[in-house]
């Protein structure tokens, strides 16, 4: 059981929404109508004469820096670059005050020419959004000559494919409160990130790190989003808080959060792929181009990975990947479950299979044929170990009776026709070359005289159940029931700066810091339980709450050593720092080790499309996934199904409409979201095949569980229909409109 569920379901959790202190004041938002535009004035003074308003505060109020070079400000001082960009906050004694207070605040804006396309944005007579290029960053991978490639090659196909822009969907909406406590600002909010809220709001108010204090507060789902937002957030009610000496709140609505909050990088991918007849890989080149928004946030990062991932899980000798970060006048973009992998992934899936269908190979062969297997140079020039995507291909297509479906689908007729599509993938773990130094972790945990435990740990439980993970290694290591450890909410006074919760980096690096913290509270213990039992310590076992020498039937009790320790004044307290491993990597041409490791997965998706209507019906979701060691395999399934669910969404009906810059399907009513009637069956299927890298051999899974959903279930919809979809997502009239030949 997850440790948390218990109060999470009888409603004991505390989210930051629940929290109130004496004297809190509420703060509302006035935000940009415009996409690109310089701010004249702003006038306050209708607002301050609402009763309750207490003040009105703008960029300029804050006495440190808004906002670093190209990052979000927490209000703009001078210029909006979307719309949705905070420019004011007004503060009041209720909500009811504030947000009449912000309909009566007057900004004079001057526009400025906007730009909303990304591929417009690359022109030199676009509009520019920061400085004198649109351009955020620009990756490369370079392997071999792909022009020897390509003429080596018997069939080249060139394609062009579009993912889309859809929202984190927690169904927490963000919230931060603020209170003062002597010369500290301590601040209350969920949020994957909180050093780096930390950062912000010390920066905003311009004090020391060691001054501001952020509180984990129970999450209600973060998928990538509560990163640059909960920052923001969080200085926005650190100012009011100290300017007027009294706890702040702010708390979006669902409209607000998705006007203002980050959003998945749509991308334009371009592909060229040459084969041999049988199916051999020759050579394969990308170009693709990602919307930022306008904000540069963690694009370098997702666009890393998405260079580094482009040409799939395949041998290809020759390999050229350009993937560009660009700025436009839309919402900003950020991390959401994938980091990067799902829009590649869709598109270099959906290549495979139509390559497959022009060489009349089955796609479940094309893709054996090419896989990496193990000791395998990748697109990096990095040599791959713990390779087990043929172990994940085979698992999968076996359990969803790939060979009979594929079969059995051809030639259908009638107006309901039914498709089998498979997809597979390979994942960097953590952040890898693209982020190194960020990379680390610590833990710390302290045995108490009783026997009982507390943990702490720098990453963030944001609903992934990080929380049970890291103390089932304590138990793993110490024998210790889960009922007598307690894991606490994160104080970024109480424990190390360990980076964001991203990148499916919380198991791997926050749970070998658990691990080594474990490892030395044993290391205590060990010799003076040797003692009370007359072995050495290499002897000493700790199993489900007691402590015993390897084959002899004594045994004592696991609080029994502890008191000893304490008594003879030995430390029952231990810290653990985990940083992944050094990577050699050269960023002009993309080649070396892009990450320590790397996790594998293939899926299959079972489809039935209506030829009247377009509607797609997901029948079965089958899914792969190596987790090297299930630590809790009940959650493993968990997060498997939960990715399946996001990915159907995404494959199928998420998107948020833009019209000039402005999110038009701000709420649910219009913003469609997957119900338990819209996902089918979904099949789990847990590979474990450790990892010399991550503790106990456990990999990564909460961000692969997404990442190559869509590409199936399109790669289905293609079989039912006999065409092929270049884009996602999948609606309704594109399915129809593809059906009918158009």
């Amino acid at each position: 059981m997850r440790l948390e569920a218990e109060a999470k379901v009888t409603g004991r959790a505390k989210y930051a929404a629940d929290l109130f202190f004496p004297g809190m004041v509420h703060l509302k938002v006035v935000r940009s109508p415009l996409p690109h535009a310089l701010i004249k004035s702003i006038d306050a003074s209708e607002a301050l004469k609402v009763e309750g308003v207490l003040s009105v505060f703008t960029g300029a109020d804050f006495p440190g820096r808004v906002a670093q070079e190209r990052e979000r400000p927490v209000l703009a001082r001078d210029r909006v670059r979307y719309v949705g960009d905070g420019v004011a906050v007004v503060v009041a004694e209720n909500e009811e005050a504030a947000e009449e207070g912000a309909r009566r605040v007057r900004v004079e804006y001057e526009p400025l020419p906007a730009v909303l396309d990304p591929l417009e944005a690359l022109k030199p007579d676009a509009p520019k959004v920061h400085g004198e290029s649109n351009v955020i960053c620009h990756h490369v991978v370079q392997r071999g000559n792909p022009e020897e490639g390509f003429a080596e090659a018997e069939v080249v196909l060139e394609r062009t494919y579009r993912t889309h822009r859809v929202q984190h969907a927690a169904l927490e909406v963000e919230a931060a409160v603020a209170v003062p406590e002597g010369d500290h600002m301590v601040v209350y909010c969920p949020g994957k990130s909180p050093f780096n809220a930390r950062r912000i709001v010390a920066e905003a108010l311009g004090w020391p790190l060691n001054r501001v204090i952020i509180r984990e507060t129970t999450i209600g789902g973060s998928f990538g989003g509560k990163d640059y937002d909960m920052g923001v957030l969080a200085a926005r009610a650190a100012l009011a808080a100290n300017r007027l000496g009294r706890p702040a709140r702010i708390k979006l609505t669902r409209e607000e959060s998705t006007v203002e909050g980050t959003k998945r990088h749509p991308y334009v991918l371009k592909y060229k792929v040459g084969a041999k007849k049988d199916g051999t890989l020759c050579a394969m080149e990308v170009y693709g181009v990602a919307d930022g928004g306008a904000y540069v946030s963690k694009t370098p990062l997702v666009t890393w990975r998405s260079a580094v991932e482009a040409t799939g899980p395949y041998r290809i000798p020759h390999v050229q990947v350009d993937i560009y970060g660009v700025f436009t006048n839309n919402v900003y973009a950020d991390a959401l479950r994938g980091f990067g992998s799902p829009q590649v992934d869709f598109a270099v899936e959906l290549l495979m299979d139509e390559l497959a269908g022009i060489l009349e190979l089955d796609p479940l062969e094309l893709r054996l044929r090419n896989g990496l297997r193990e000791g395998d140079t990748g697109p990096t020039g990095q040599v791959m170990r713990d390779v087990s995507l043929a172990t994940c291909l085979r698992r999968v297509t076996d359990a969803a009776g790939w060979a009979e479906k594929r079969q059995a689908y051809v030639n259908q007729k009638g107006y309901r026709r039914r498709g089998i599509g498979l997809a597979c993938s390979f994942r960097g773990s953590c952040f890898g070359a693209g982020g190194e130094g960020l990379d680390a972790a610590g833990a710390a945990l302290l045995v108490h005289r009783d026997g009982t435990a507390d943990l702490s740990c720098g990453i963030v439980e944001v609903g992934q159940g990080s929380r049970t993970v890291f103390a089932r290694i304590v138990e793993e290591v110490l024998g210790l029931p889960l009922d007598r450890i307690h894991v606490n909410a994160l104080d970024t006074a109480r424990v190390p700066d360990s980076g964001p919760t991203v990148a499916s980096r919380g198991t791997v690096i926050g749970g070998n810091a658990v691990l080594r913290a474990a490892e030395q509270v044993r290391r205590a213990m060990e010799g003076v339980a040797a003692e009370m039992l007359g072995c050495s310590p290499g002897e000493v076992t700790f199993r489900a709450g007691q402590v015993a020498a390897r084959d002899r039937c004594e045994a004592l009790a696991f609080e029994e050593v502890a008191a000893e320790c304490y008594r003879r004044g030995v430390s029952l307290y231990g810290f653990g720092w985990y940083k992944a491993p050094d990577l050699s990597w050269d960023r002009s041409c993309g080649q070396g080790e892009a990450y320590f490791g790397y996790v594998y997965a293939a899926s299959v998706a079972e489809v039935e499309v209506d030829l009247e209507t377009g509607q797609v019906e997901v029948l079965g979701y089958y899914a792969a996934h190596d987790v090297g060691k299930a630590l809790n395999p009940a959650e493993v399934e968990g997060q498997i199904c939960g990715g399946a669910a996001m990915g159907i969404g995404y494959a199928l009906m998420e998107d948020v409409g833009l019209a000039g810059g402005e999110v038009r399907n701000t709420n649910y009513d219009r913003y469609l979201l997957p119900t338990c009637l819209d996902v089918g069956t979904l099949i789990p299927l847990v590979v474990e095949e450790p990892c010399r890298f991550g503790p106990l051999g456990a990999r990564g899974l909460g961000e692969p569980a997404t990442q190559i959903v869509a590409p199936a279930i399109v790669n289905a919809i293609c079989q039912a229909i006999g065409g092929r979809l270049y884009e996602i997502p999948a609606t309704l009239e594109a399915v129809l409109s593809k059906a009918r030949g158009r």
